[in-house]
């Protein structure tokens, strides 16, 4: 085995955005891997959908999971066989980062389950609240105890599997992130959306919106900055980086 070169980061892709959106600010792998932030480990896009193998849990420094605009309960042969392989890199102890899609199919995957919110979608910026667990969480501990976030979802993680810690919500979403492990988290919300792609799902979506009785232009007014939360994929990437050198591939003074 080669021990010269850290392994890489892989953000698994398991949606796209809008074409709109897409064309100006490019897509979610691009938006993750902006806000990772880490000259160290090599990234790698795994695409499922495609027919991409996913790889050896034990090759790679960690995982991110991106959103999509599929649903974890319609279970695609491409989205149980991401489940499979997920439960497979939980339990071997490797990091991993589940956002919006990829945080509902990390609970279904280890035994909870996903499926439609009870009260419909929520998004735009919203503010989520620490529970008293996230005090000593290696990932959420650095936040303040309310932050801002951006979120787009009709599912949601219904029921955690089994062990999980609940470590935020708000009023309209009881489970914004949780642990499973010490090193697997799943966030419904989304660090890696600037306000201008937030913006653009409000606009994308205003006429379903409108039909729900929502105003889209007061929602697009109040979307803001939400910088707290946009740090956790930094935060993430270090703990994967840590995880990689205390296997021994990277020195730990490098």
């Amino acid at each position: 085995m080669d021990t010269a070169h850290p392994l890489p980061l892989v953000i698994v892709k398991l949606g796209d955005t809008f074409d709109a959106l897409r064309e100006t600010h490019g897509d979610f792998e691009h938006w993750i891997a902006d806000g990772l932030a880490n000259d160290t480990l090599p990234i790698a896009v795994i695409d499922p959908r495609r027919g991409d193998t996913l790889p050896d849990p034990a090759a790679i420094a960690g995982a991110v999971l991106t959103g999509s605009h599929a649903m974890v309960s319609h279970r695609e042969d491409w989205s149980e066989r991401t489940a499979g392989w997920l439960a497979r890199t939980v339990a071997q102890g490797t990091p991993v980062l589940g956002i919006c899609y990829g945080h509902q199919l990390l609970a279904h995957a280890l035994g909870g389950e996903a499926g439609d919110h009870p009260r419909g979608l929520e998004i735009g910026t919203v503010t989520v609240a620490l529970e008293a667990a996230a005090a000593d969480d290696a990932l959420l501990r650095e936040l303040p105890p309310r932050f801002e976030a951006h979120v787009v979802h009709r599912q949601s993680a219904l029921r955690l599997p089994e062990g999980a810690v609940r470590l935020a919500g708000n009023a309209h979403e009881p489970v914004q992130a949780f642990r499973v492990g010490e090193r697997a988290w799943g966030l419904q919300f989304h660090p890696e959306f600037g306000a201008p792609m937030m913006r653009g799902y409000v606009d994308q979506l205003a006429g379903d919106l409108r039909a729900d009785g929502v105003d889209p232009a007061a929602l697009r007014e109040g979307v803001g900055a939400t910088p707290a939360a946009a740090s956790l994929l930094a935060r993430f990437a270090r703990i994967a980086q840590a995880h990689d050198e205390a296997r021994g591939r990277v020195p730990v003074d490098a």
